[in-house]
C-alpha cells in the first residue's frame, strides 16, 4: 500500500513539474510594470479633467495609489459608465477604479472587492421647477446614465409612479447635465458629491440640489476578473490598508470635503 502510494505521489510531482507555470493577473501586472485603471471621468469630484486636460479625482488618486504600493506605473483609461465591465473583460484594463455598485447582477460577470467608497443619492434639478423632493418628481421629465444604481433605481420608481412621468436613458454623465440644463428633462438623480461638485462649478446654469432620493447606501467596489482571486484579495487588502492608514480619509477630505468620509462598514456583515 505504502509503495503504491509513494509510486501515485511520485507521478503526481513529475506531471506538475512537466506542466506550465500558470501566471496570474497580479503577477501580469507588476511584470509588465503598468498598471491600467478604468476610470469614469466625467463623475466630478471621483473622475475629471483639469484646465490642462489632465485626469484628475478621487478615483484617479485611488488607482495612482495602488499602483505605487504594487510598484508599477498608473495608466487612466477614461471609461464611461456603460463601458467599465465590457472593459475589464475585453482586457483593455485591468482593474476598475470607476465608483462601480457591487451588485449581484454584475458579480456574475465580474469580481468585486470589499467597498472602498459609499454614496448617497439626491435629487437634481433646475430653478424654478417646484421640485423640492423626491415626491415632487412624480409628473415630470427624469433621466439617468444607463446601468448606474441610480437609473436602475429611478426607473423603477417611474415605471410604478405612471401619471405621464418619463425616463430617459443616457451615455454619460455629462450628457445627463447637458439635457438638464436645455430642459430636456426636469430632475435626475445623482450622488450628493456629484451634486454638490456640479451645482459649486457653475458650468450648468440654474441648477439645484432637490432633497435626498430615498434609496439604500450605494456601496461601491473595486473590480477585476470574476476568476482572479489572487488579485481580488490583493485590492480587498489594498481597500482595507487605505482605511486603516488614513488615506482613504484625506483622499475624501481633498476631493469631497463634506462632513465625514463614508463609513464604509456593514453593520452586522463586517466591519
Amino acid at each position: 500500500m505504502a509503495k503504491g502510494f509513494s509510486i501515485l505521489a511520485a507521478a503526481a510531482l513529475t506531471l506538475a513539474a512537466a506542466l506550465p507555470a500558470q501566471a496570474d493577473k497580479l503577477d501580469d501586472i507588476i511584470a509588465s510594470g503598468t498598471l491600467r485603471c478604468a476610470v469614469v471621468l466625467d463623475f466630478p469630484p471621483m473622475g475629471s479633467r483639469d484646465a490642462n486636460n489632465e485626469p484628475i479625482g478621487f478615483d484617479v488618486d485611488y488607482c495612482n495609489d495602488l499602483a505605487k504600493a504594487l510598484g508599477v506605473k498608473a495608466e487612466i483609461v477614461e471609461t464611461p459608465f456603460p463601458d467599465r465591465i465590457p472593459a475589464l473583460v475585453s482586457g483593455r484594463v485591468d482593474v476598475g477604479v470607476a465608483s462601480t455598485s457591487d451588485t449581484l447582477e454584475r458579480a456574475k460577470t465580474a469580481g468585486f472587492t470589499i467597498p472602498y467608497f459609499a454614496f448617497k443619492n439626491v435629487v437634481l434639478t433646475k430653478e424654478g421647477l417646484g421640485i423640492k423632493d423626491y415626491d415632487s418628481l412624480k409628473g415630470k421629465k427624469t433621466g439617468s446614465v444607463s446601468g448606474t444604481f441610480e437609473a436602475i433605481a429611478l426607473e423603477n420608481d417611474v415605471k410604478k409612479w405612471g401619471d405621464g412621468t418619463t425616463f430617459r436613458g443616457y451615455q454619460s454623465q455629462a450628457d445627463v447635465f447637458l439635457a438638464l440644463s436645455q430642459g430636456q428633462i426636469d430632475a435626475t438623480v445623482v450622488t450628493s458629491t456629484v451634486a454638490a461638485a456640479i451645482v459649486k462649478d457653475g458650468k450648468y446654469k440654474g441648477l439645484m440640489m432637490g432633497g435626498d432620493a430615498p434609496y439604500d447606501i450605494d456601496y461601491v467596489a473595486l473590480i477585476a476578473l470574476r476568476n482572479e482571486q489572487g488579485l481580488i484579495n490583493y485590492l480587498n487588502l489594498f481597500v482595507n490598508q487605505q482605511v486603516r492608514t488614513g488615506r482613504y480619509k484625506a483622499l475624501y477630505d481633498k476631493w469631497i470635503g463634506l462632513g465625514e468620509a463614508p463609513d464604509l462598514t456593514v453593520h452586522g456583515v463586517y466591519r
